[in-house]
């Protein structure tokens, strides 16, 4: 399975980047964007909501309450080093970036903690806009050779599992190998 975030083919996939970036520059750090899918890293919990690196400037919180049928009785179970997928709620210079795991409707929409049994790079913040284009060449090739599922931030990380893993309850937005990727509205 081969999994992408919530774009659809007229989403703004360059929104992120700075002006040197859209030019073709390597941009120096993320800057986070209301709206934007991104891999965090938790680094730390205060109170109740969690710290997260996403690779910009400042971290991004995360409230407990921020996943799918989460209540101050069932709380999900996140622990420092994990990978969250999620998305900006808030993001703008004057206040700390804030992300939640659901989308407007409640839902986890391939949301939330990433499984344990895959690996997280980095690539260029232009680079990660090319691979989420919905017909990107590189993806459909790589595709074609291995069986994997890839989870894209447009803050530069992918988390890739080695192969086809049931990633615990999550329902990742993913589509087949052997046909077009699917992106979800």
């Amino acid at each position: 399975s081969l999994c992408f975030p919530a774009f659809t083919s007229d989403s703004p996939l360059s929104s992120s980047s700075s002006t040197l970036d859209k030019l073709g520059a390597p941009a120096l750090s993320y800057v986070p964007v209301k709206g934007d899918h991104v891999i965090g890293i938790v680094t730390g919990k205060v109170g109740d909501v969690f710290r997260l690196d996403v690779g910009g400037s400042e971290q991004a919180s995360l409230s407990y309450l921020a996943f799918e049928g989460a209540t101050k009785r069932n709380r999900p179970n996140v622990q420092v080093g994990d990978l969250i997928y999620g998305q900006f709620l808030v993001a703008n210079k004057d206040m700390e970036p804030e992300m939640v795991c659901i989308d407007s409707s409640g839902r986890a929409s391939g949301m939330g903690i990433i499984g344990q049994d895959g690996f997280l790079f980095k690539l260029s913040l232009g680079l990660i806009r090319k691979l989420l284009a919905p017909k990107c060449e590189i993806i459909q090739e790589l595709s074609q050779l291995y069986p994997f599922e890839l989870v894209l931030g447009m803050n530069g990380r992918i988390w890739k599992c080695p192969s086809y893993l049931t990633l615990g309850s999550s329902l990742w937005p993913c589509g087949r190998l052997d046909s077009e990727p699917s992106v979800q509205p």
